[in-house]
């Protein structure tokens, strides 16, 4: 069995992404790790050229300045990389995402028990959304998502996120998946308040939006919340000191808006049902 490992990247310094990080933690699964580095004014390319690793193969590329249509420039770079995997699997990590190193053995040994059985297309992880401090996590959005695909299938991500398979060139759906036994440490609404601003006004025009200035993490339903008492991936540990934001003060005039309420009402059920409503891009294979 042989496991691809890709991702893309651009200003992912100057903007604060635990890249590095990211990269480090997914090596020992994968046995070649593609990484598209898109036109930046950082240091990004250097810093990924350093990581001392034969796995690692650097793709430079363009962004389309002028798709500005729902994120389809990130679906791009991420087929970019996307289409250079030669494995069996190709697992996508953004370079915000971590892998645990008590996961590792997991999910490889998830991807050699499900290589040949075909109806598995795809492999989701258990995520941590960071939000604010590493001490919190958001639940409003997705909690379950796949990060790894089956190289052999027709598959797309339109914005760079989640996957669509193409059956007979005319239809798309989400791909039939299985637990890939891991988790996966989303880190990047915890940087620094100064690079997540930085972030956010440059990745604006690539949705068709422009963003006001990002003045703090406090504008949010607490609700959304809950505290985090689990252990961080080991390689995080600087990161996390040097980069993160240490303190979370919601904001006391925040207005709870028509999709807090719903989510207030759909948490609450999720509570009584013991059962997770959130959104899934996958159909899960027994």
């Amino acid at each position: 069995m042989k496991v691809s490992g890709f991702t893309f990247l651009r200003n992912a310094a100057a903007n604060g992404f635990p890249f590095e990080e990211s990269i480090t933690s997914i090596l020992p699964i994968v046995d070649e790790f593609i990484c598209v580095v898109g036109d930046g004014d950082d240091d990004t390319l250097e810093r990924v050229y350093a990581i001392e690793s034969s796995k690692i193969r650097v793709i430079q590329s363009q962004w389309n300045e002028s798709m500005r249509d729902r994120g389809f420039v990130y679906g791009q770079q991420k087929m970019l990389a996307q289409y250079n995997c030669s494995g069996d699997w190709a697992f996508y990590l953004e370079g915000d995402e971590v892998v645990h190193e008590d996961d590792r053995f997991h999910i490889r040994k998830t991807m050699e028990d499900n290589l040949s059985n075909l109806e598995v297309e795809a492999l989701y992880f258990d995520f941590f959304h960071f939000y604010g401090t590493p001490k919190q996590i958001g639940i409003s959005g997705y909690r379950k998502a796949p990060r790894i695909i089956r190289n052999s299938i027709r598959s797309i991500a339109p914005d760079g996120l989640f996957w669509i398979v193409m059956e007979k060139n005319k239809r798309g759906r989400y791909p039939k998946a299985k637990h890939a036994n891991g988790r996966i440490y989303h880190y990047g609404h915890c940087r620094s308040v100064e690079k997540m601003n930085k972030k956010l006004m440059q990745v604006g025009k690539y949705w068709g939006s422009s963003h006001e200035a990002f003045k703090g993490y406090g504008s949010i339903d607490v609700a959304e919340l809950r505290p985090f008492d689990g252990d961080h991936p080991k390689v995080m540990e600087h990161w996390l000191k040097t980069e993160a934001e240490r303190v979370f003060q919601p904001d006391p005039s925040y207005k709870l808006s028509r999709r807090d309420y719903r989510n207030r009402i759909r948490f609450w059920l999720e509570e009584k049902l013991n059962f997770e409503f959130s959104k899934k891009h996958y159909k899960v294979i027994k």
